[in-house]
């Protein structure tokens, strides 16, 4: 029986190798595994060969044809992957039941997280296009065009399998001049994908921001899906986990938009507004003129007050001397 044991290393060299795979906080880069199958067609063997040109240096290509049938038996290539330090991988094969056949998939926990099969046609390679291309080490923009990439979970899977596959790094800023490539997946209404590269051209447009052009440059294939294994639910999330020190930790009544702007809600108590203390402004000081107008207008409204009560005085005198002579003219009669 085999012993379970951890060896320490025991060089210098074997701890820095121990290091490096060792879990971090922040991972990585992935790198990719490229390797053929027992036998392959000359479009399967050039699209290997270009797509270890566009993701060189984080990529690790087998020279030698392997025998193995991953949907079958997944052993050889985990053990390949965990002995070259890759989590992703992609295999090709051609046969008379499967021709041009090419698979990715990605890896979890030294397994195989997911993989999906896909039949390439009209392909293209980086030599059939006679164009510059574009410099090494280069970050794509990575496009994916059609609604239907969010009709099924398998389509959703297969979608975050390509973006997992061409992505390289996570970056904060970006340079105009540092684009240079762009990939972009075309779902059609039959479920295929049409995978094209260009090389972005900067050309004079009279302004600051410069007019973009899209120029083909390879590899160029249409690929139909065949076969899928993906993880369940559980597994997905697991592996989509992060640490908790990367999670930002969210501040109450605090939100961000879509271009990044911080927005913030304040609560404030019910304030009476007769008693708040406004601004003095001189803008809004009356003039001299409304002043004198003002002290006319209160001038006659007092001047008519007082005009008014002397009227009801007379009127009030004149009332008590006819009541007066009438009591006057009884008192007489009596006599």
């Amino acid at each position: 029986m085999a012993s379970t044991r951890i060896q320490k290393p025991t060089t210098r060299r074997g701890k820095r190798f121990l290091d490096e795979r060792e879990p971090k906080t922040i991972e990585n880069p992935k790198k990719t595994l490229i390797m053929e199958g027992r036998k392959c067609s000359n479009d399967i063997r050039q699209a290997l060969k270009d797509f270890n040109l566009l993701k060189k240096p984080l990529v690790r290509l087998m020279r030698r044809n392997n025998d193995v049938t991953l949907f079958e038996d997944s052993t050889p290539l985990e053990q390949l992957a965990k002995s070259n330090d890759c989590h992703l991988f992609m295999f090709g094969s051609s046969s008379k039941k499967r021709p041009n056949n090419l698979i990715m998939g990605r890896i979890y926990d030294e397994q195989i997280l997911d993989m999906v099969e896909m039949g390439i046609s009209n392909f293209k390679g980086l030599q059939d296009f006679k164009t510059e291309k574009i410099s090494a080490f280069v970050k794509p923009v990575i496009v994916f065009n059609g609604y239907k990439w969010k009709l099924t979970e398998e389509l959703r899977r297969v979608r975050s399998l390509l973006l997992d596959m061409f992505h390289i790094d996570n970056v904060s800023t970006m340079r105009l001049q540092g684009i240079e490539h762009v990939i972009s997946f075309t779902i059609t209404e039959d479920l295929s994908i049409l995978m094209r590269s260009y090389r972005i051209q900067l050309k004079k447009s009279g302004q600051r921001t410069p007019r973009i052009e899209l120029q083909e440059m390879g590899p160029s294939m249409d690929l139909t899906i065949r076969r899928t294994k993906i993880a369940s639910e559980d597994l997905f999330k697991t592996a989509m986990k992060q640490p908790a020190i990367l999670k930002v930790a969210k501040r109450k009544n605090i939100s961000r938009d879509e271009l990044g702007n911080v927005h913030g809600r304040v609560h404030v108590g019910k304030q009476d507004i007769n008693a708040i203390q406004t601004r003095k402004m001189k803008g809004l000081k009356k003039t001299a003129e409304e002043k004198k107008a003002e002290r006319a207008k209160k001038k006659r409204l007092s001047a008519g007050s007082s005009a008014g009560e002397g009227s009801e005085q007379e009127y009030d005198h004149e009332d008590m001397n006819e009541t007066g002579d009438a009591s006057g003219m009884d008192v007489d009669s009596d006599e």
